[in-house]
């Protein structure tokens, strides 16, 4: 590692200690050639996840975009930001789960809407008609009926 402030590239560890639930480590350096300490930060480095669209498409998974949709779903429903943010955090959490590098949209889709039905039934109601694409009033009842 080279030090930030002379360009030195040896140093010496002086603290080491996990952080964000033991998935990174912060380590305290001390450069060797003019005595500066600094911080580094050590992550692990995952494979990206990839979500294949409906049609073949593939595109990094991105957690903004199912928070966006989410919130979409439950706009003025009495649901707190913390629930919202955990709810994110499980159905990314499933995702990353399956051991694959790809998953279809469809299942991220089955997610959410597993994860909506335990939130608020309006929720669930407004992702569904969205996702599924009711073509008619038929349809939607018989997903209301469903619940």
């Amino acid at each position: 590692m080279k030090c930030p402030s002379c360009g030195h590239d040896e140093d010496r560890v002086v603290d080491s200690r996990a952080i964000k639930d033991g998935s990174a480590v912060r380590r305290r350096r001390e450069c060797l050639g003019c005595s500066r300490r600094y911080t580094t930060y050590e992550y692990i480095e995952e494979s990206p996840l990839l979500v294949v669209k409906r049609d073949g498409r593939r595109e990094p998974f991105d957690r903004p975009k199912l928070m966006r949709s989410i919130k979409l779903a439950i706009a003025k429903r009495p649901v707190s930001s913390e629930a919202i943010a955990k709810a994110v955090s499980e159905i990314e959490d499933r995702c990353h789960e399956i051991g694959t590098q790809e998953i279809l949209a469809s299942q991220i889709g089955e997610f959410v809407m597993a994860k909506l039905r335990t939130l608020d039934d309006v929720a669930y109601i407004r992702f569904a008609s969205v996702y599924r694409r009711f073509q008619d009033a038929g349809e939607f009842r018989k997903e209301l009926e469903m619940m």
